[in-house]
């Protein structure tokens, strides 16, 4: 049985290991999804500025164009899912995708069953726009002020002291998870769940790397943060 949605989502693998992106681009495609491939950062920049993809996946390590400069070139501009392919081990590798931008990363070797249930909870939410609400315990309010820092929901909207700040759709869809459970402290397998519909494995940094990002653009001091505490050995809470 098919895991892609009835109209398949269209993926731009970028990699430069043949062997590895065969296999890849074959279970996608096993799976339902319309997939093309190519091996070359500059082509597969080319090809996002081009076409409506709404997942690429991205190698690192890549010819013509570094992967993670190609995120930080196409990100704010590709409103599809980029999803970061990194080596097993490599933190570096995970921590500059993560502050890139990326709204995922996968370890290689790629598991195939691992890759698509990570395809299937980005799809998901992208599919079902009530979904980050119902996730996030309600529905969606027009606007949440907290002091300096305003959402509207509505909007997919962030302001701080009035000026738009410009999100990922994963920092979105973050922040607005921790601020309906504002004055609650909110573990990371909450998160995980909550939003990728995964379990935490205790090893993965996307969401401490995301909360990260979410200070800086609040304004919040990354050493003694006011509005997202970090709260040892329980997880985050959003300050009201």
């Amino acid at each position: 049985m098919s895991t892609a949605p009835m109209d398949p989502a269209r993926i731009l693998l970028v990699e430069d290991d043949d062997r590895l992106a065969a296999l890849v681009a074959e279970a996608l495609r096993k799976a339902g999804y319309a997939v093309d491939c190519c091996g070359d950062g500059t082509e597969g920049e080319a090809r996002l500025r081009a076409e409506p993809y709404d997942v690429v996946l991205l190698d690192g390590h890549l010819p013509g164009k570094d992967g993670f400069d190609v995120l930080r070139d196409v990100r704010r501009e590709f409103k599809g899912r980029i999803v970061m392919l990194t080596a097993r081990d490599d933190d570096i590798d995970q921590v500059l995708g993560l502050e890139g931008g990326a709204d995922d990363y996968i370890t290689k070797p790629v598991a195939p069953r691992v890759l698509l249930a990570r395809l299937k909870a980005l799809l998901r939410r992208d599919a079902a726009p009530a979904a980050t609400a119902e996730a996030a315990g309600g529905e969606p309010a027009d606007e949440m002020n907290f002091g300096p820092v305003q959402i509207r929901p509505t909007a997919r909207e962030l302001r701080v002291n009035g000026e738009a700040v410009e999100l990922t759709t994963a920092e979105y869809e973050l922040l607005l998870f921790l601020a309906r459970r504002a004055g609650q402290v909110v573990s990371r397998e909450d998160i995980m769940q909550g939003l990728r519909g995964l379990e935490f494995d205790g090893l993965d940094r996307a969401i401490d790397a995301r909360v990260s990002r979410l200070r800086r653009k609040l304004g919040d001091d990354a050493h003694a943060p006011e509005r997202i505490k970090t709260v040892r050995g329980q997880g985050y809470l959003f300050v009201p």
